[in-house]
């Protein structure tokens, strides 16, 4: 259904009672590392006082993230996913347009953990839900009801990055482009018991990739920051990382719809890689 990973509000209006089209809220924030935690929200409450007609809510901290994993956001085990799209109605022929209100982050990583678990027919609202509201475009507070689907997971591993990868291939033609904040890059905070980046990676902090309104930026401004981060159409094996693996997310879906291929998330990030004193840092 898509040919791009983005589709405008627009075209989301034109196709809202579109059949196997399922839209997903994927609202919620994220605090400062620096802040007392509980650090992660959904904006669950949001959803169900109004929200774009026929969208179904679904909670990025919990619902599509491992609950035994230390690293909080680490994507779901295949059958935990699977349950969770079959009970949002997203089966295998189903098309999914994810939004959010944090500049398409939450929404990106539903994009990459659908395409990673084999499902492609996925994009997100580019704008969100910030630009749906200020279009005055329609919203509804009922909840809708629909049949559960069966959700096949099919796991890429091509998508997808351990730390025993990234280091094995640190001084090989591996491309690490680190999208959290240029202080958490320089190492003057961090999500992690250790500070800095990984050595060799370059930093494209995210909301470098996204204009004031919240859309991302046009391809030929998108082209030019990948440039800036040393990346080109010959460059070769392309891997994103952030914290926890949600704003790198982004960071490939911005390199997909900049007219790159391939690329992939080190789902561990930071968190994982500055949690280990064998891993080495700069």
């Amino acid at each position: 259904m898509f040919d791009n990973v983005l589709v405008s509000t627009d075209w989301l209006a034109d196709h809202l009672n579109a059949p196997h089209l399922r839209i997903v809220d994927i609202r919620g924030h994220v605090i400062a590392a620096s802040e007392p935690p509980p650090h992660y929200f959904n904006h669950q409450t949001d959803y169900e006082n109004i929200h774009i007609p026929g969208a179904l809510f679904l909670d990025w901290v919990d619902a599509i993230t491992n609950p035994d994993d230390p690293r909080h956001a680490q994507i779901a085990k295949p059958e935990r996913f699977a349950a969770v799209m079959s009970a949002l109605a997203i089966g295998d022929d189903t098309a999914v347009i994810a939004y959010d209100d944090a500049r398409g982050m939450f929404a990106a990583r539903l994009w990459w953990s659908l395409n990673y678990y084999g499902h492609a027919n996925v994009a997100i609202l580019n704008g969100g839900w910030e630009k749906w509201v200020a279009e005055q475009r329609p919203v509804e507070s009922i909840t809708p009801h629909y049949s559960a689907a069966v959700f096949t997971p099919r796991p890429n591993p091509s998508l997808y990055r351990r730390s025993d990868q990234i280091l094995a291939a640190l001084d090989e033609h591996q491309h690490l482009i680190d999208v959290r904040t240029p202080d958490e890059f320089a190492g003057r905070s961090s999500r992690a018991p250790r500070k800095g980046h990984i050595p060799g990676a370059l930093n494209l902090p995210r909301f470098e990739l996204t204009q004031a309104d919240g859309t991302m930026l046009p391809l030929d401004q998108l082209r030019q920051r990948f440039a800036a981060a040393g990346v080109s159409d010959t460059t070769e094996d392309v891997v994103f990382y952030c914290n926890g693996g949600v704003s790198a997310s982004y960071g490939l879906l911005a390199y997909r719809a900049a007219g790159f291929t391939g690329g992939s998330v080190y789902d561990g990030s930071w968190k994982d890689w500055g949690s280990d004193e064998s891993k080495p840092i700069a």
